[in-house]
């Protein structure tokens, strides 16, 4: 064989080795599901995040925005938002990750809202550049939630009585076996109205309103899309193909962009349900107690 022979040979011995890589990297990527290797993306790109129900974990929504972070080359970020919004804390935690990214990379955010971003669903788009909702879309619901069951009477027919040992005067608030006093009461109206306050201060930082301005639209109440923009709750009435428009062109993205989804695993597996991954099938009620930014319409 000539030496150009055995060149070309070469070649091709190495093109088929490159492509049964790839193909290799691409099977253990769809079997751990997103969790495995991941690859530089070239290109104009935007990312593309979706917060969908109940917000009871803010773990696979940061996972899905650190997915960039490891793969980079994304233009801009887009967040797709259908949520009545869900647990404080999560809502927080996913909130803190937007503003990571923001400041790491310098990338612009842009929220869409579907038909639901409300209460911790709009605390979280006020974390973007600019946000977008649908004529329609329900959003608002600016306030927190505490509920308790009383089923002292209940307990009563039945015949049933609870004996509490206890190491202070309010370590079984919200108990369901009896009413509640009305210095428990006072005290976790303090705690609403504290953690309020932080949803409040959030609107009025990611909006650009006072909070004056913001506390007179903050007592729960939802508005359309459309009501929103004539409040400046939402900068401008789209839908999510104009979202991510948006995005590229403030990502400088010439034309329409490509759009990227972190890599989704479609079954549950038994290690999601033991380590809580099957709240996202559960209704709102699955929601662990305590504070919440969520709107709950009537049923």
């Amino acid at each position: 064989m000539t030496k150009r022979g055995c060149l070309w040979a070469w070649l091709a011995g190495a093109a088929v080795l490159l492509v049964l890589f790839l193909v290799t990297m691409i099977m253990i990527e769809s079997l751990l599901g997103g969790s495995g290797v991941r690859f530089p993306t070239y290109g104009a790109h935007v990312g593309l995040v979706r917060i969908e129900g109940v917000i009871a974990d803010s773990r696979s929504v940061i996972d899905d925005l650190r997915y960039f972070d490891d793969i980079g080359g994304v233009d801009a970020l887009v967040l797709r938002i259908d949520s009545p919004g869900g647990g404080v804390a999560a809502t927080q935690e996913i909130v803190a990750e937007i503003d990571r990214i923001r400041e790491d990379t310098g990338i612009p955010v842009v929220a869409s809202m579907g038909s639901v971003a409300a209460s911790g669903g709009y605390y979280i788009a006020c974390s973007s550049d600019s946000i977008f909702a649908n004529p329609g879309t329900l959003t608002g619901s600016i306030g927190v939630i505490m509920s308790f069951t009383n089923l002292e009477e209940l307990f009563g027919k039945l015949g049933m009585t609870f004996d509490v040992v206890k190491s202070g005067r309010y370590k079984d608030i919200g108990s369901w076996s009896r009413e509640m006093t009305s210095e428990e009461r006072a005290l976790l109206q303090e705690t609403v109205d504290d953690i309020h306050a932080q949803f409040v201060e959030a609107v009025s930082m990611g909006r650009g309103m006072t909070e004056a301005e913001v506390s007179d639209l903050a007592d729960g109440r939802i508005f359309s899309g459309r009501q929103a923009l004539a409040q400046g709750l939402v900068d401008g009435l789209g839908t999510l193909d104009e979202a991510v428009l948006a995005a590229g062109r403030m990502g400088g993205i010439e034309g329409r962009p490509r759009i990227l989804e972190p890599v989704k695993r479609e079954r549950l597996t038994l290690f999601d349900v033991l380590t809580g991954g099957i709240e996202r099938l559960l209704p709102e009620t699955a929601v662990p107690g305590g504070a919440l930014y969520l709107y709950r319409p009537a049923k």
